[in-house]
């Protein structure tokens, strides 16, 4: 410990960052996956484990990349939204409790990004992109569902509200998370730096050199670690009803997302980052 700091400055923590791909559109392989990547991330000593965003059951990714499929009744496009929906959680419900149960019976706080589906009250038969965060000892101690749906993701989220916008206490430190252009809101960010964070956990699509930028900027401002989480997504998982013609970049033909996660994970083989980190000093990584 370095003269004048705290024992809770000094406190060492170790992270784990989920770089695998979902059972894209299967949310029961999906849950089964995230538990057994859970569980490794426990075994190897970490106290959070975060995953990207709406890594359950993926990342509607054909918005951006397959043609016509924002086109007016587009019947390919609506099967599609579809099996989104029915794949799609309910907060709180049958997945949430899973995870509970694991972040209890492993002593681990997990932060998952989701889609999210509202089957009755207030929205009712809307999707939400949403960022769960879950204690140690089972509590679901955040729900927040993102703020704007960014371009062409409107078409399948709804808007959010500022119900979120906290950190809570985990084991490893007050934990809180946005997501993806979230980080450009100001006034979310405020929020977020007035709750008190030690660790942020920033979820991503793709976590590309803009996307590290404001990560790294969302630390400096601050004054707190970040974990920026991608997403991997192979081109095959690409829905089969709108593949045809997909506008994948040249190279992108095994993988559409994301370049900061495929080189992690193709340099190193793994499917778990894990990270130690302490107040005042460096990340450093084991693997």
């Amino acid at each position: 410990m370095k003269d004048g700091q705290s024992a809770a400055d000094s406190k060492q923590v170790r992270v784990a960052i989920a770089q695998c791909a979902p059972i894209y559109l299967d949310i029961h392989a999906s849950l089964a996956k995230a538990l057994d990547l859970i569980q490794q991330a426990a075994k190897r000593g970490a106290q959070i484990v975060a995953f990207g965003e709406t890594w359950l059951p993926g990342y509607p990714a054909w918005l951006d990349v397959c043609p016509g499929a924002a086109l007016w009744e587009n019947a390919s496009a609506k099967d599609v939204f579809a099996r989104l929906r029915s794949n799609s959680i309910v907060v709180p419900g049958d997945e949430v409790k899973a995870l509970r149960e694991a972040a209890r019976d492993l002593k681990i706080a997990i932060v998952i990004g989701v889609n999210e589906r509202v089957d009755s009250g207030p929205g009712s038969g809307t999707l939400y992109n949403s960022l769960l965060t879950i204690s140690e000892d089972g509590q679901l101690g955040n729900h927040h569902r993102k703020l704007v749906p960014t371009y062409t993701e409107r078409l399948v989220w709804g808007n959010g509200d500022g119900r979120g916008l906290e950190a809570v206490p985990t084991s490893a430190g007050r934990v809180g998370g946005l997501i993806c252009w979230e980080h450009w809101m100001p006034l979310a960010r405020m929020a977020m730096h007035n709750s008190g964070e030690h660790i942020h956990v920033a979820v991503w699509p793709t976590v590309h050199e803009l996307h590290q930028l404001a990560s790294r900027h969302y630390a400096f401002e601050g004054r707190c670690f970040v974990l920026a989480v991608g997403l991997m997504m192979a081109a095959e998982d690409l829905p089969r009803e709108l593949r045809e013609g997909a506008a994948l970049q040249s190279g992108d033909n095994e993988w559409i997302e994301h370049e900061a996660a495929r080189l992690l994970a193709r340099t190193l083989g793994m499917s778990l980052i894990l990270c130690s980190t302490a107040r005042n000093s460096s990340f450093q990584i084991w693997i």
